[in-house]
């Protein structure tokens, strides 16, 4: 098994591979940088060669997390920041970037490079938007032993696409999405959107005005909208929907009851209502979602 101590960088190939797994480590490596040390310490290839006088910019998704020491982290999208140990910083694809450590302390940078449909899917959601690449408490999140269990496959010296790297690679990029730089702030709207998925869950047969609920629970709703999204993948509102119409579909599979009886059920105003609603999200009537549905079950 590889140590920890190991200094490594290493490139990989883009794969098809990558893009039917959705993602995949393109890059990876791990630097101790002693104080005084001239950085980066090593040549890398062209196109991630870092310089603090001119910065780069990279057409990937980098994630470096700091286990000693600090530095320096400034973005197009932010001014200078201060590195601390146990923070993980993001080097968002197509965005100007420059960091380094201090010279009287070092540190040691430990990071992957990812690509695939999953990350651009990410940045779309804006899961991890430029303001905020900067977060804290990554070694209490298990960041630190993630990031090792990429390493230590990678300096097997496979060239292989690894499904496994991928897993463990989604694993690094959520627990980035849970230790954002203000976690007041974060800790405030991330407690927002837990009550709200379980109050919509318990009431989304009910008349609902989500910008009053993110008032209740005193954020702002263009905010709460934005960190809702991120966590469940569906606006506010579009969750509800998602909500009752899974219910909707539990109830037609599973009884003869008319339409209108399960729209007054699940929250609908009516049948017509639910069979706008389904149709758009299912590309069906919920009738002939049923009609298939009974068939297949006789065919069995």
């Amino acid at each position: 098994m590889t140590s920890k101590s190991v200094d490594y960088f290493h490139y990989l190939p883009v794969t098809p591979e990558m893009r039917r797994w959705g993602l995949g480590v393109t890059a990876s490596g791990r630097t101790c940088i002693a104080a005084g040390s001239v950085y980066p310490p090593t040549q890398h290839p062209g196109d991630h060669q870092l310089n603090w006088e001119h910065g780069r910019v990279l057409d990937a998704l980098q994630v470096v997390l700091i286990s000693s020491g600090s530095g320096l982290l400034e973005t197009r999208a932010t001014s200078q920041l201060r590195v601390e140990a146990g923070m993980v910083f993001l080097l968002l694809p197509k965005i100007w970037h420059r960091y380094r450590p201090d010279p009287e302390t070092g540190w040691t940078e430990s990071w992957i490079e990812v690509q695939g449909p999953v990350v651009d899917e990410l940045l779309l959601a804006e899961t991890f938007p430029p303001a905020t690449i900067l977060r804290g408490g990554a070694i209490d999140s298990g960041m630190e032993e993630a990031l090792e269990s990429i390493h230590q496959r990678i300096c097997k010296g496979s060239i292989e696409f690894q499904p496994e790297l991928s897993a463990a690679a989604l694993q690094v990029l959520a627990l980035c999405s849970r230790n954002p730089r203000s976690r007041l702030r974060s800790s405030q709207i991330q407690r927002a959107v837990n009550e709200a998925v379980s109050y919509l869950g318990e009431h989304h047969a009910e008349p609902v005005n989500v910008e009053s609920l993110a008032g209740q629970l005193g954020v702002a709703y263009s905010h709460f909208r934005r960190a809702f999204s991120a966590q469940t993948g569906f606006s506010p509102w579009k969750y509800v929907i998602h909500l009752r119409l899974t219910r909707a579909r539990r109830m037609l599979s599973s009884s003869d009851s008319k339409l209108d009886d399960i729209a007054a059920r699940v929250g609908f105003s009516s049948g017509f209502h639910l069979s706008n609603a389904f149709k758009q999200a299912y590309g069906e009537s919920p009738d002939k979602w049923r009609r298939t549905l009974m068939k297949g079950h006789e065919l069995m």
